[in-house]
């Protein structure tokens, strides 16, 4: 299971392309109303968290290539304002708290070595607000702005971060 999560991680942005212009030709060739659209990322919302910002979504395929100009992170940051105008964005992001899939961490195996955090990218622009493994610090898995990338759970070298039911 931990390969295929690797693996899933690794051709995320592969899996944005397919996903994100599938559903832009089926909204714009098929007329596909954005009520099922919305429909589609409330109930992704439900069982998997703000999944559809990072894994399906048109938008945040433009975000992600614009993301990758930028090695000094400011773009990166600009990520999250997009979402402003998104209701799904809101709908999701509100789940993370909820959803059945989450981001655990097993501090039995924990090492504290802190990749996980380094691969964050909500850590990255609130480094003492949010940690994967500190204790005193909130979880970004469950917070609002967490697209569930699942960079941390792929780079954790013992497979103490896992996400699942």
């Amino acid at each position: 299971m931990r390969n295929v999560l690797k693996f899933l991680v690794n051709s995320r942005m592969i899996i944005l392309s397919v996903l994100g212009v599938s559903l832009y030709l089926a909204i714009s060739e098929y007329h596909i109303s954005l009520w099922y659209i919305l429909a589609a990322g409330t109930v992704m919302g439900v069982v998997f968290g703000k999944v559809f910002c990072r894994w399906v979504c048109p938008m945040g395929l433009i975000m992600e290539m614009l993301m990758g100009l930028s090695p000094d992170g400011k773009i990166r940051q600009m990520y999250q304002y997009h979402k402003v105008g998104c209701p799904i964005a809101w709908i999701s992001g509100y789940l993370n708290k909820y959803s059945i899939f989450r981001i655990k961490l097993n501090e039995d195996t924990c090492k504290n070595c802190g990749i996980c955090d380094k691969k964050c990218y909500i850590v990255a622009m609130e480094p003492q607000k949010y940690s994967l493994y500190k204790p005193v610090l909130e979880k970004p898995g469950s917070s609002y702005t967490c697209s569930k990338c699942l960079e941390c759970v792929a780079s954790c070298p013992n497979g103490s971060l896992t996400y699942k039911i």
